[in-house]
């Protein structure tokens, strides 16, 4: 009888894995996302990345109205079978279940930040926010790169479609009432 290298959990079960099993499966990669039932295990993030979601974590924090919190990389449950770890939330403090707890339930976010990355493109572009927008969440901010530099297009979901609208895109500064005014200097 061989043993295999590969972990029990790199073999999907039938349907697929859900949002419960993220904190149930052993030694899983740091980051890992589940989408439609599937594990996506994430790149090392450049240095764009982090200086892009450090700014604006930085100034969500500085702008977050009373009874919201900022939290950077904690998955955000949206159905049974989608639990994505966005860059940023911001979610009601009534959300707060322990110092164990790993993620979110949908109806607690207000917003929802994804900086793209190269390998994340389209998970980023068309994916996540499709799911996002499906699960309720009200905001959301992509964030590009245009040569070193953030960009951040802001959405707002329109309730009688389910789908976002762009509200602005941001190159210099980004300075928005929605969903609570914001200012940062993305230069």
């Amino acid at each position: 009888m061989s043993i295999s290298p590969y972990p029990d959990w790199i073999r999907p079960p039938v349907g697929g894995y859900t949002a419960e099993d993220l904190d149930r499966l052993p030694d899983l990669p740091p980051h890992t996302e589940l989408l439609d039932g599937s594990l996506v295990f994430v790149s090392p993030q450049t240095k764009f990345h982090v200086r892009a979601k450090r700014m604006l974590e930085r100034g969500l924090e500085k702008a977050v109205p009373a009874g919201w919190e900022v939290w950077p990389e904690m998955t955000v449950t949206l159905d049974r079978r989608n639990r994505p770890e966005p860059d940023i939330l911001v979610v009601h403090e009534d959300s707060d279940t322990g110092y164990r707890q790993t993620g979110f339930s949908a109806e607690h976010v207000l917003l929802a930040v994804e900086v793209v990355s190269e390998e994340s493109r389209e998970r980023d572009r068309e994916t996540k926010p499709r799911k996002y927008a499906a699960a309720g969440i009200r905001h959301f901010w992509r964030v590009e790169c245009d040569e070193g530099r953030p960009v951040v297009h802001t959405y707002e979901l329109d309730p009688a479609t389910r789908g976002y609208g762009l509200t602005g895109i941001h190159h210099k500064q980004l300075k928005v009432e929605r969903p609570f005014p914001v200012e940062v200097d993305l230069t």
